[in-house]
């Protein structure tokens, strides 16, 4: 992460102005930032992290199964099929931010180019500051995996449908 990326502002700092915690995370994804969102919007099916952990052996969905935008109020995420959380704000195309646990997670998508995207997480979490410590470990394991199979993902995805674009058109993708 850069210090541009971290110094930022990210939706989640509206919901927790106090926080025990901050995490970033981000990853390069070499597709557009419309192949890379409705894979950040399908985290409401399953958390895309270590599916034996934290997907109770469940497979995150491997494909697209071509969700509509995440709406304000609806569930976050799901963990073995059951809905988590809770969606506190989106940008389609941009930033997903919700809450599950006691953490808040804003996703921010960062176009670097037409076939480049920076996915970026910030965590924050207000509570006491002596669990701070235990719980940015665990959010280091887990949401490093979580980005690394997003950009797994969307790279697929982006290279599939680069492949079936007509000749002379390169990457427009619309992501679904």
């Amino acid at each position: 992460m850069s210090d541009a990326e971290t110094l930022r502002r990210y939706p989640c700092d509206e919901f927790v102005p106090e926080p025990a915690l901050q995490a970033w995370r981000g990853v390069s994804v070499t597709a557009p930032a419309t192949a890379v969102w409705p894979w950040v919007a399908q985290i409401r099916l399953a958390p895309y992290s270590y599916d034996w952990v934290d997907n109770l052996g469940r497979r995150s969905p491997p494909v697209l199964v071509g969700l509509p935008d995440p709406q304000v109020g609806e569930a976050f995420t799901a963990t073995g099929g059951r809905r988590l959380g809770r969606i506190l704000a989106v940008r389609p195309g941009t930033e997903l931010t919700g809450t599950v646990l006691g953490a808040v997670m804003s996703y921010v998508l960062v176009p670097r180019g037409p076939d480049s995207t920076r996915l970026l997480l910030k965590v924050s979490m207000g509570g006491p500051r002596v669990l701070a410590p235990l719980l940015s470990v665990g959010d280091l394991v887990m949401a490093r995996r979580q980005l690394l199979n997003l950009r797994r993902l969307a790279e697929s995805h982006g290279r599939a449908r680069r492949r079936d674009d007509p000749p002379g058109v390169v990457g427009c993708g619309d992501g679904g």
